[in-house]
């Protein structure tokens, strides 16, 4: 199962980038994560661990496999038993100013049972998450470590 949600964000392309690079303020943001845990000093980097606690949803280790500032890309995968969750967070530059796309896919032989146990809830995440990212980034800060 493959789900994906769109947000154009009226900001520019680097400061939304920063806020997805700060994971662990991702739950001042989006009511679909409750905590974020690095598990490695520094910034996010290929091969870094973040536990996310979420509502409903058992908590998880997400390893970063893929992070590219220039193409906009950040991707990262969760594993249990038979199910691979794969996370993507790609931002690009539109007309409105940045155009955030965010999908997740479960992919594994367990994978049909983990979408009819969390499917409808990860569809309505994912949608939550994009929309509370535009949100986030379109309301000044006080205390905005960018913009």
């Amino acid at each position: 199962m493959y789900i994906e949600s769109v947000v154009d964000i009226a900001v520019p392309r680097p400061h939304v980038w920063s806020v997805l690079m700060d994971v662990e303020r991702w739950s001042d943001w989006t009511p679909t994560v409750t905590r974020a845990e690095r598990l490695d000093e520094g910034p996010l980097y290929v091969d870094s661990r973040t536990r996310i606690t979420q509502p409903k949803i058992p908590p998880a280790i997400w390893h970063v496999t893929e992070l590219d500032e220039t193409r906009g890309v950040f991707t990262w995968v969760a594993r249990s038993p038979g199910v691979v969750t794969t996370a993507s967070h790609l931002i690009a530059e539109s007309p409105r100013g940045t155009r955030a796309t965010l999908s997740v896919e479960f992919s594994g032989f367990a994978s049909i049972l983990a979408v009819r146990l969390f499917g409808k809830l990860t569809e309505e995440y994912v949608d939550t998450e994009a929309e509370s990212l535009m949100r986030w980034c379109e309301t000044p800060h006080p205390l905005s470590r960018v913009l």
